[in-house]
């Protein structure tokens, strides 16, 4: 019986395709499954194969965006219920629709009230829970050992307390600690200090042989026999997990029925909760606090000295273990219901680099998505032998675990559709082993926007922003020195676990055990700092490690070496055997174990630091070309060259076919319009030198003075700019409400920008006069009357760019739709989208203009492609046209579903006069042909007569047999035949460019 299923649902899996397209939309309160279920005809008319949903798990209240999970096994209530989620993934498999889910395997929400977190804060070590949280339970600080440190007040806990914020409280039998609108538990064995509390009186009142003394009596027996919070026993933990609950059940009936027993609680509340002003009244609550297992502190300390793993230095996000099988069954329980169902079919998974083990993370991924589809398969056709299904489950791992988990090349290994968020800097690549088909498309989001920079513009560009801002900024140092911020005043705590895990190890060796503690500290800062991607990938599982891997830490070691001449660079070498797993012959099985386990949590620490220093905050201070700073992105390299987006198309065809193609996401920092029309300013760096310049000398009345330096700074000042220029919407001017909107978007972004950047103010210590002066700069210089002047110039050359800005738009949506991949589109940029970073680009989105302009488009293409296409170049700034290019993309992408999945990828070369201002490929799969050419650095040749004029004497050179091809042009539906020259064929552009700005050409 196993073998059948196994070969059945083997077959069946391995049929299926990887999806072609994906739409994401944000789940929320003001976009539920209803909403969504209504745009899938839209969806499916545009030509979208899957729609990608962002996490819709139960959620804290109000979450935008659903990474703050706090219950695994609900729908998020704000999202939908249970019903309507079911409706929703029908409508989406009637219309043949794929569903791709965000998931969120690393942290959940603790903010709010998360019923894990809460057990583990009510017992600490002994909670049923307590292994599913990354708590160091034993951290350098002794005060701590056993406890969670909670940086939640708003001051230093001692006067919190003594003002009467803190307040103990009686509910369903069970004492909480309520901090506003916070709610935290009393340890249970604390109950006794309570209840105890003037118990005397109590009898006197009631009498002894009273029913409700002695069973109040009997649960103060009980809470005494109450194993310890720092149990760790197995049966023991589950003792206490049962008591404490059978307690609190006993209380609450207690409570309801004897009114005498209500008051006594209720007065010992009221005068635990003492008075403020009194500091001796607030003993006892005091004293109930320190024997619990948190411990309150002002939000202030949690850099230093917070001991739960954090999503990067976000308090309420704590991280979870999903290595242990436990952990991984509890986060994936419903996700794992619905793909055995088939409502989803594809997953995106957050943040793998802060998972302690992703390779075998996701090898779990697909053997249980393997074993629920077989239990799907087992319960429809032998529904009457349920009870053998143990049996075969195990009979069916052993086989996929023979054929996939040992096996890289296994297609099974691959049978769910996994893309991973996961950021490659510089030369990183993936690891072969992740059982995934690639990642969320961030690399490509840069490389394809890279390719309209002009790299000619470099030196000038870089002039301008050093002598504007009146010092010359060295990015590589920039991130050096960011990342050590990021450890010194945010991730401390980090390093600090880190440095006594290594110290610990360095007393196994007595070659090594003179290291101190605070040099292994540094050490630890020097190589983090200085470490170039965002982590490696050591684990016990292959023999060898990855080549890469050990590249990236010999070189890191290297640099730190050369850069800390008065630290004993012994130091490194032993971290560097360490992360190399070259262990000392004489350690044992266990020393070997610490070691490699130091080496992985490692690995967990280096990607968030180098998220904040980078993203997070060098990417605010570093504004040479602010369309450079991408996540994902490398702004110290002036855009790409197309040699470099071929190779990596290429790869991507041979490796990672199925790897998804991005430009905008909920997390990019500008949107792909907007960073379209940035790249622009590479095409007339003098002109922008002269008009930055000028801008400042009309702006320089609205910046205020300070002991510090004028507010904006320079450098912010400068991002202002070009904020303005690329955000500022289609069209001509604003006045009215719509200046003041885009006022309103400007000022909230500048003031995000300038708290990330952590240089005149931030999140943490924020500079109020600063910020309200950055405030008060932006609202003159967007205002119609104080700012005229500056309006007018700005507005002329924004005019003068937006052209070419949407030619660049409309380029790099060509050349994401026909590369090698899975297409993804952001809720609502299938029209022109001018949005910043969250929440700018969280704003609702108009489906319903959207779906009239597609009808629209339809109706009009089938009347005459050529004529629409004449229409859509004659005015561009409602977007339609956009929107006709992306429909026909993926329509095209839906006809020749082979030819996108597994098609070749060949870079095509021009000739003639502006032979390097377009980017051309071809993709091919048995009879199956498709050109892509994207003009680009189009800004001369708009302003010298048009593209067509431009291009007349530069030419595609094709290979020779597509001389004997007839192609059609997927716009505008003529018919293109490449004629013969020399040794291959020849495809001029000037006529293919007469009626539309792209070609995109399919063999007929």
């Amino acid at each position: 019986m196993a073998g059948a299923v196994y070969s059945r649902v083997r077959e069946e899996l391995l049929a299926r395709g990887t999806p072609l397209s994906t739409y994401r939309v944000q789940l929320h309160k003001g976009f539920s499954f209803e909403d969504a279920r209504r745009i899938v005809p839209y969806l499916v008319r545009l030509g979208i194969s899957d729609i990608y949903c962002s996490p819709y798990l139960k959620a804290s209240p109000g979450s935008t965006h659903g990474y703050d999970c706090v219950d695994h096994k609900q729908i998020n209530p704000e999202v939908g219920s249970p019903a309507q989620h079911e409706a929703f993934c029908a409508t989406v498999r009637e219309h043949g629709l794929g569903q791709v889910l965000d998931v969120v395997p690393n942290h959940m929400g603790i903010e709010t009230f998360n019923p894990l977190w809460f057990d583990v804060l009510e017992n600490g070590p002994s909670s049923v829970y307590a292994r599913f949280f990354d708590v160091d339970w034993h951290p350098v600080k002794d005060e701590l050992a056993g406890k969670v440190l909670l940086p939640v007040l708003g001051d230093q806990y001692g006067v919190v307390l003594e003002k009467g914020e803190l307040k103990l409280g009686f509910r369903d039998g069970a004492f909480v600690i309520h901090y506003y609108d916070r709610l935290f538990p009393v340890a249970p064995r604390q109950y006794g200090l309570i209840l105890a509390r003037g118990l005397g009186g109590l009898e006197v009142r009631l009498g002894l042989t009273n029913t409700h003394l002695i069973e109040l009596q009997s649960i103060l027996t009980a809470i005494r026999h109450l194993p310890e919070r720092t149990e760790t026993d197995r049966q023991r933990i589950l003792e206490r997990n049962r008591e404490k609950e059978v307690i609190k059940r006993r209380l609450a009936a207690l409570t309801a029925a004897s009114p005498e027993v209500a008051a006594h609680i209720a007065a010992n509340v009221e005068a635990i909760n003492g008075k403020p002003g009194d500091p001796r009244s607030l003993d006892e609550l005091d004293a109930i606090l320190e024997g619990g297992s948190y411990r309150l502190a002002q939000w202030r300390v949690a850099g230093e000295e917070i001991n739960y793993r954090r999503f990067f230095d976000i308090n309420s996000l704590a991280a979870i273990r999903v290595e242990d099988p436990e952990v991984f069954a509890e986060a994936h329980q419903l996700i794992f219901e619905w793909l055995r169902k088939g409502q989803v079919t594809g997953l995106r998974i957050d943040h793998p680099d802060g998972l302690y083990d992703p390779t075998a993370y996701f090898l779990s991924l697909q053997e249980r998505y393997f074993l629920e589809r077989a239990r799907a398969l087992f319960e429809a056709e032998h529904a009457r032998q349920a009870e053998q299904w143990p049996e075969v489950e195990r009979r069916l791992r052993e086989r996929w675990r023979a054929e996939a988990g040992a096996n890289v090349d296994s297609p099974l290994r691959k049978a769910l559709f996994v893309a991973v968020e996961k950021i490659q800097g510089g030369r990183e690549r993936i690891p072969d082993s992740w059982a995934v088909h690639g990642t969320t498309g961030y690399r490509f989001a840069n490389a394809v926007g890279g390719i309209f920079v002009q790299p000619n513009a470099e030196g000038m560009m870089t002039d301008t922003y050093h002598r504007f801002i009146g010092e010359a900024p060295n990015f590589e140092e920039l991130v050096y020195e960011k990342k050590r911020l990021i450890m010194r005043d945010f991730m401390s705590s980090e390093l600090n676990v880190l440095a006594h895990r290594l110290n610990r190890i360095s007393e196994l060796n007595r070659r090594t055990r003179d290291f101190t503690l605070n040099s292994l500290r540094r050490a630890l800062m020097e190589f983090i700092a200085l470490f170039p991607v965002y982590r490696t990938y050591v684990d016990n599982e292959r023999p060898e490690l990855d080549a890469r891997d050990v590249r990236y830490i010999k070189d890191t070691l290297r640099h730190a070496k050369a850069r800390n001449v008065t630290l004993n660079v012994t130091i490194f070498d032993f971290l560097g055997d360490v992360l190399l797993r070259r262990y000392p012959e004489h350690l044992g099985e266990h020393e070997r174990a610490e070691m490699l386990a130091f080496a992985m949590k490692m690995q967990q620490v280096t990607g968030p630091v180098m998220a904040k220093g980078l993203e997070d905050t060098v990417f605010y201070v570093y504004q040479r070309m602010v369309a450079l700073n991408e996540v994902g992105g490398e702004p110290e390299n002036f855009g790409t060259s197309a040699a470099i987006f071929h190779e990596r198309n290429h790869e991507r065809a041979v490796h990672w076919p199925a790897s998804m193609l991005t430009s905008s996401t909920h997390d990019t920092k500008r949107s792909e319009d907007v960073r379209a029309r940035l790249n622009v300013l590479s095409e007339l760096p003098e002109e922008w030198r002269q008009r930055v310049e000028h801008w400042s000398s009309l702006t320089r009345t609205h910046r205020s003075e300070m002991p510090e330096g004028p507010a904006p700074s320079l450098n912010d000042e400068y991002l202002f700019y070009q904020t303005v220029v690329g955000a500022w919407p289609m069209g001509g001017s604003l006045s009215g409400t719509a200046l003041e909107e885009f006022r309103g978007r400007i000022r909230d972004y500048m003031l995000k920008a300038i708290k990330e950047a952590k240089v005149r103010t931030s999140w943490t210590n924020p500079d109020k006069d600063y910020e309200e002066g950055v405030s008060r700069y932006v609202e003159a210089c967007l205002d119609e009357e104080k700012g005229r002047a500056f309006l007018a110039d700005l507005l002329a050359f924004k005019r003068r760019i937006e052209r070419p800005g949407q030619h660049n738009a409309l380029g790099q949506l060509l050349m994401k739709l026909m590369s090698p991949g899975v297409v993804d589109t952001y809720q609502g940029c299938e029209l022109w989208d001018l949005s910043l970073v969250d929440p700018d680009n969280r704003r609702p989105v108009d489906y319903a203009v959207r779906e009239r302009m597609l009808r629209s488009l339809d109706e009009e293409a089938e009347k005459g492609r050529q004529e629409l296409c004449t229409r859509l170049v004659a005015d561009m700034t409602d977007g339609r046209i956009k929107l006709f290019v992306l429909a026909e993309g993926l329509r095209l992408r839906r006809r020749r579903q082979d030819l996108f999945r597994k098609g070749g990828y060949q870079a095509l070369s021009l000739t003639g006069p502006r032979a390097d201002a377009a980017v051309a490929f071809s993709r091919e799969h048995g009879q199956s042909v498709v050109i892509a050419v994207a003009p680009r650095y189009t800004l001369s040749a708009l302003e010298s007569g048009g593209l067509a004029a431009a291009y007349e004497e530069t030419s595609l050179e094709l290979p020779a047999s597509y001389a004997s091809m007839t192609f059609r042009d997927v716009f505008t539906g003529q018919q293109v035949r490449p004629g013969r020259h020399g040794e291959g064929a020849v495809l001029p552009l000037s006529p293919l460019l007469v009626g539309f700005p792209l070609v995109l050409l399919e063999k007929e």
